[in-house]
């Protein structure tokens, strides 16, 4: 009996609730060991029971506890969104139907970019072991952060048991990263090494490391998967990767500080979102040129985009401009914007194209705003400073 009670106690006591994930094989054999001792000495499910006998403040408070994947309630249709949360290492997951919060799960350190897979069930999220070194703090400061380059990695989350399945190799200081169209690769800038890492998701293998700019950051595979685009914020330009074998055939020149990019179906534009140039370029795919550019307001710092399947319309989050501003893409008109929150950089559409989710970081918030009016319909409470938005199918709708 004492036996069974102290193997419970010590799987209470010794498991720290905001533990990573990655100790689930650990927990697991724990529980496993447990389970057995407990059914040798009460020769029945004992072990499910509270001990209030021995434990009564325990067991009239209720502990809480994060819920475990089962007991998660599921919304039956809709979309899902996830938003990475950079300060408290963790992702918020959000259902469509309800705007509410279904779940947290915590991934590991700063997490910032956010992908849902090519079949929707599972989601990829850029880990960081470097220090949150915001432009207002000197490199001297910066350099006496504590950096833990072992927490660098791309972590991997099923979405069907919701928890955390593996963390895979990503470089150094993985910030964002996209997809090969065939969903085996990752392409992923190294923000503090001025590098981009391709790794195949199957085996978990480095293939290649690439020189790009310097500080890159936003990354984009063309929809026809032969281009890769890496945006380089301090030498203001885009570096274009054959997306078969990494090799770097083009360099653009675009506006200040660009931080993400975006092409249209056909592969055939692009568009850069240029942050201290309150700008959007444009670039012809084919010949590597920038044809135009759009102009948006003096308070605008445009740095997330999505665009709208048939390729008219875009959306861009403008970071400290609060705002988001919506584009016509036959004519580049700005046709409006609307306030969303401060300093909001991810931004995801639903599939039905009605509704957009954006991260406003200071503010621990997602705004959904409505793209028939371009108006605030909800706003929803997640972690500490969102940073990115993606948007994938409900897998649990076709069971």
């Amino acid at each position: 009996m004492k036996a069974g009670l102290a193997c419970a106690r010590s799987l209470k006591d010794g498991f720290p609730r905001n533990k990573s994930l990655r100790n689930a094989d650990l927990i697991s054999t724990s529980v496993s060991y447990c389970r057995v001792l407990f059914a040798f000495v009460f020769l029945s499910a004992c072990d499910n029971a509270p001990d209030t006998e021995n434990r009564p403040e325990e067991a009239a408070a209720g502990e809480m506890s994060m819920p475990a994947p089962n007991e998660v309630k599921w919304p039956a249709g809709g979309e899902l969104v996830y938003i990475s949360n950079e300060d408290s290492g963790d992702i918020s997951i959000i259902s469509t139907v309800s705007n509410q919060v279904i779940t947290t799960l915590n991934v590991g350190r700063r997490p910032r970019g956010i992908k849902v897979g090519r079949t929707g069930n599972k989601v990829f999220v850029a880990l960081s072991g470097s220090p949150k070194c915001p432009p207002s703090m000197s490199d001297e400061d910066c350099g006496k952060q504590h950096t833990d380059k072992t927490e660098d990695g791309i972590a991997v989350i099923d979405v069907m048991t919701a928890n955390l399945e593996r963390v895979l190799p990503g470089g150094s200081d993985p910030e964002q990263f996209d997809l090969s169209l065939d969903g085996r690769r990752l392409f992923v800038s190294n923000e503090d090494s001025d590098q981009a890492t391709i790794v195949d998701i199957a085996s978990g293998e480095v293939l290649k490391t690439i020189a790009v700019g310097r500080e890159p950051e936003g990354v984009r595979v063309s929809p026809d998967g032969t281009l890769v685009y890496v945006t380089s914020e301090s030498d203001h330009a885009i570096t274009v990767l054959d997306a078969e074998s990494g090799t770097v055939i083009a360099t653009i020149g675009v506006g200040l500080r660009p931080r993400d990019a975006i092409f249209t179906t056909d592969s055939l534009r692009a568009f850069v979102s240029a942050e201290l140039a309150h700008s959007i370029s444009v670039i012809d795919v084919s010949t590597h040129m920038v044809i135009a550019t759009i102009e948006l307001d003096a308070t605008a710092k445009p740095v997330g985009m999505v665009a709208t399947a048939d390729d008219k319309l875009l959306y861009v989050a403008n970071g400290r401009g609060k705002t988001v501003s919506a584009i016509d893409l036959d004519t580049f008109e700005v046709l409006g914007s609307v306030e969303v929150g401060p300093r909001t950089w991810g931004i995801g559409l639903t599939e039905d194209e009605r509704y957009l989710y954006t991260a406003n970081g200071p503010s621990n918030d997602v705004t959904v705003v409505s793209t028939e009016s371009m108006e605030v319909v909800a706003r929803i409470e997640v972690g500490e400073s969102p940073w990115g938005v993606a948007i994938g199918p409900n897998p649990r709708s076709s069971q």
